[in-house]
């Protein structure tokens, strides 16, 4: 058996940083990346042969847990017809099927291959439809690496084409509108700037990709109100939160009905997977029927359908989400109690299965909050975590998930070492 450290010199070698996502190579928080070698319910396997409880959960798939038997045996069953079709199979109206049932607003969806994919078909398919090039976004709302997406807030309010990566026009980020998530003056403005032009205004409504941020009352409302006011859609970044905070996700829990809806990660068990979808009359914008062009080989796979299918299933049939509040807020308290008896300002938004630490004094409301948080304590946290058997995030900017897997046992012992690592700051 090789170690992570073997395994982390030969990737290094291939493999640009060496890794296929850059958060795994931990450049955050300090230190080289552990390679897993096999995983199940709520715990890693490492090549070093550690045990860790996981509170990462694949970035969120992994809702019951991994290597679940209901979704391994659906994905076994799948495999005896094929691995890949390129044809329509029965499995992509299945996963339909339960999509509409468990979101409402969504009355048409298309499979595609990830996260990614499903913002950046949204927004094209929300341009199509509106005739209009323009969208707005949120500072820190990650919707995947999408050119006119991988912007940021530059030094003011309402600053254009600041791409927050290499490699993207600024012509391209030009087309994209960035405002601070709650503050409401800013999106009033852009639109009152740039009147007839916006397509689409994409938001995490519980922003996940900077921590946790939850909005202020009555700002996912307020969007609600803009674009319909001015003919614009709106398009509910649920890719994290889908599934995972309710069976409709956010949007059932604040009762606001958004145009389109982009998903991922839970409805495919695993396997890569994204979908989007929304009003009938946006959708059928889409080729075939319409003149917006979106397409995928291995879109609809059989084998990420099964497994989504089966993790869907589960969801309805056990309706873990009060146990979830439970085993949050038994984390939560655990953490805020330690930063007290510690004398340490610490914030910890939670909904159900989602939390994330800040050590900040004040509520962070937006990416601005959230960056000038004491990130070096999260570090020490984090390897204080891992060295003891707990997995987190390795950024302070990630959020933390659970899973029905996590016995009274993990968060027991969970609780405890995050809170002796609190008492060690």
């Amino acid at each position: 058996m090789h170690s992570s450290e073997q395994l982390f010199e030969r990737a290094k070698q291939l493999i640009p940083g060496g890794v296929n996502s850059p958060v795994r190579a931990f450049r955050s928080v300090g230190g080289a990346p552990f390679f897993t070698r096999r995983a199940n319910g709520a715990h890693l396997y490492t090549a070093d042969g550690d045990d860790l409880i996981d509170f990462v959960c694949t970035w969120g798939p992994a809702i019951h847990g991994h290597n679940d038997p209901d979704i391994r045996a659906a994905i076994g069953e799948a495999l005896n017809n094929g691995t890949s079709f390129g044809t329509p199979n029965a499995y992509e109206v299945e996963m339909a099927e339960l999509i509409t049932e468990f979101v409402p607003s969504i009355k048409k969806v298309r499979m595609c291959n990830s996260g990614t994919e499903a913002t950046m078909s949204a927004i094209r398919l929300a341009r199509g439809y509106t005739q209009r090039d323009k969208i707005i976004k949120f500072a820190g709302c990650f919707h995947g690496h999408v050119d006119s997406l991988l912007v940021k807030a530059g030094s003011g309010a309402l600053t254009l084409g600041n791409p927050d990566s290499a490699g993207i026009p600024a012509s391209f980020a030009a087309e994209t509108i960035v405002v601070d998530y709650n503050n409401a003056d800013e999106v009033r403005a852009a639109f009152e700037q740039h009147p007839d032009q916006i397509a689409a205004i994409i938001v995490e409504p519980y922003p996940a990709n900077c921590g946790l941020i939850l909005p202020d009352e009555g700002f996912l409302e307020l969007l609600r109100e803009l674009c319909t006011a001015n003919g614009t859609v709106l398009i509910f970044d649920e890719v994290m939160t889908g599934f995972r905070l309710a069976k409709g996700g956010v949007q059932e829990r604040v009762g606001i009905t958004p145009d389109l809806t982009a998903l991922g990660k839970i409805i495919g068990g695993g396997l890569p997977v994204g979908a989007f979808g929304g009003k009938a009359e946006i959708m059928d914008q889409l080729a075939p029927l319409g003149p917006v062009y979106q397409a995928g080989t291995l879109s609809g796979n059989p084998l990420a359908m099964a497994a989504g299918i089966a993790a869907l299933k589960k969801l309805k049939s056990e309706d873990p989400y009060p146990l979830f509040e439970q085993l949050g807020s038994t984390i939560r308290e655990a953490l805020l109690d330690a930063a007290q008896a510690k004398g340490l300002p610490l914030q910890v938004p939670q909904v159900g299965s989602m939390f994330a630490l800040f050590f900040a004094e004040k509520r962070v409301r937006n990416y601005g909050d959230a960056t000038s948080s004491a990130t070096h304590h999260f570090n020490t946290l984090f390897h204080h975590a891992l060295k003891n058997g707990v997995y987190l995030p390795p950024s302070a900017y990630e959020t933390c998930f659970i899973c029905t897997a996590h016995n009274g046992r993990d968060i027991e012992r969970a609780a405890e070492v995050l809170a002796e690592g609190i008492l060690a700051i």
